[in-house]
């Protein structure tokens, strides 16, 4: 019996599609919806092709051999998703940056990466320069528009050049996490990794050649790099591509570019419930909305689907992890509310203290294994050896368990687990009942320092507008459903909250913008 070989490249998952249907739409770009994509707004199967040999002449162009660094400071657009991909497929690593940076975050990226060249979009340019003015190596800069019918989209009329296929094992992807507890640190990842993940996340989303998602999230971001730029390269299907992100026009462009599934945060869909909703039945062609990067409150899902009547998926990942390792189940009868899913395309366990197993329905740290997991950190040896098991788990840093159905469940990260008098709180926990609370839409709790109990809780509630709820309200609410050990000491109102590129709330930090706010 014949065995089947999978892609193990980025490009080997392009030529599958360019052989089988090269007419094949794979890039939309939309405003607030566009037709079907014949016109110099959108790239298929071929043409995509000869966009990444494009690329390899354009980087040969600048000196870089396959195996350099190319950094990428550019918002989403399809030059910026050709230029990405065009990269990887010839062989180079690419290394997008994260617009949310600050100068300092951005300019220790820049130089840990050891990236030979940035391109930029012109509004990010100056700010860049100055930054490379700072390194002590030369950089080369090029300014690109994010766009494919603008003037100067650098690749214009450049004959393309063959290059030779990279190795499974090729470092492919150097993306840097948020940096909340420090420096940022490069998650180093292969081709293989990229594509065996692009293969995962087809297959566990049952997804093909006529599936479409809406990808509104940014591609500095691992879930929009993996999930929208890249899982349509396994399974066939396609992306329509707005600039950014808008409540106001999020449902009008998914229903005009005929997406068929939408890949979004908590956050945005905190907004989306907060907005205008469609009418139902224009929502018929969405098969389901996959959430992801956070944890989604039950209350939100619950929400979501009664008013827009679309099933949400649940999912968890890491940046170390190509994003999704978790997936609730295609078929809705199967999913579990609450549960970030069970392992999707990788090994999962929880694990103590000591490294070893625990049984099911105890806590302690999530570890993962599989095709996708993170070579390691970028000239960091220390911190990815603390970030593996002696036998090769990722560990996660997040705390849960698993039920006795393979279901995992998410309780908080270790490290902002609140010690009130010796007592483990997850902050998670004082969430939910929050937003259980008619007058709230968003709360976030953490820790903060107490003479007597070590830590006390302090809580920061954003208010549904046009609603009212004083800090009495909500310590009673809590009270009932908390108990008095577990409810917030400190209620603080907000108009928003911090969050990473992810829509992750970034608690680690809420204390000390709390200070700066008041």
């Amino acid at each position: 019996m014949r065995q089947l070989v999978w892609p193990r490249t980025v490009r080997a998952l392009l030529e599958v599609q360019t052989s089988a249907r090269p007419d094949a739409l794979y890039a939309l770009a939309v405003d607030a919806g566009e037709g079907d994509g014949q016109a110099a707004n959108s790239i298929r199967f071929a043409a995509l092709a000869q966009y990444c040999d494009q690329v390899a002449t354009l980087l040969l162009g600048q000196g870089l051999q396959p195996g350099d660094t190319v950094s990428l400071v550019m918002p989403n657009g399809l030059n910026t998703l050709r230029l990405l991909l065009g990269a990887m497929h010839g062989g180079w690593c690419v290394n997008p940056v994260n617009l949310l940076s600050s100068t300092e975050q951005m300019r220790y990226v820049l130089d840990h990466s050891d990236c030979k060249l940035v391109i930029v979009s012109s509004d990010w340019a100056e700010r860049v320069q100055a930054v490379l003015a700072t390194l002590t190596r030369p950089v080369g800069l090029l300014v690109c528009s994010p766009d494919m019918d603008a003037d100067d989209s650098l690749l214009g009329a450049l004959l393309p050049t063959p290059t030779p296929a990279p190795k499974p094992d090729a470092m492919a992807l150097l993306m840097y996490t948020s940096g909340t507890t420090g420096v940022p640190k490069g998650v180093v990842l292969t081709q293989s990794n990229l594509a065996a993940n692009a293969m995962a996340i087809s297959a566990e989303h049952r997804l093909g050649a006529r599936d479409r998602v809406l990808a509104v999230l940014p591609l500095y971001h691992i879930n929009a790099f993996a999930v929208t730029m890249l899982a349509p390269l396994a399974h066939g299907g396609s992306l329509a591509m707005p600039p950014k992100f808008s409540a106001a026009c999020f449902w009008q462009q998914a229903v005009q570019a005929q997406c068929t599934w939408i890949n979004v945060v908590p956050t945005m869909i905190s907004y989306l419930l907060e907005g205008a909703a469609p009418e139902g039945e224009t929502l018929g062609q969405i098969r389901f909305c996959r959430s992801a990067s956070a944890a989604l409150p039950p209350a939100h899902l619950q929400a979501f689907e009664k008013r827009f009547g679309i099933g949400v998926i649940e999912t968890m990942g890491l940046t170390e992890t190509v994003a999704p390792s978790f997936s609730n189940p295609y078929d809705p009868q199967l999913r579990k509310l609450g549960a970030v899913g069970k392992a999707s395309g990788c090994e999962a366990c929880v694990i103590d203290a000591d490294l070893g197993p625990v049984p099911d329905g105890s806590t302690g740290e999530i570890a993962i294994r599989g095709p996708q997991v993170m070579q390691g950190y970028y000239k960091n040896p220390d911190a990815t050896r603390a970030s593996f098991t002696p036998d090769g788990w990722l560990r996660t840093g997040d705390l849960g368990h698993r039920d006795a159905d393979g279901f995992f469940f998410v309780t908080g990260r270790i490290k902002e687990l609140i010690i009130k008098g010796g007592e483990n709180i997850a902050p998670r926990e004082i969430d939910e009942v929050l937003l259980r609370h008619p007058s709230v839409r968003d709360a976030a709790a953490t820790g903060m320092p107490d003479m007597h109990y070590g830590q006390e809780i302090l809580a920061c509630i954003v208010l549904r507008e046009g609603c009212t709820a004083d800090e009495a309200a909500l310590r009673a609410f809590c009270t009932e459903h908390l108990g008095r050990y577990k409810s917030p000491k400190v209620f603080h109102f907000v108009a928003d909250l911090p969050r990473g590129p992810s829509g992750k709330v970034q608690r680690l930090k809420l204390l000390d913008w709390v200070a700066q706010t008041t």
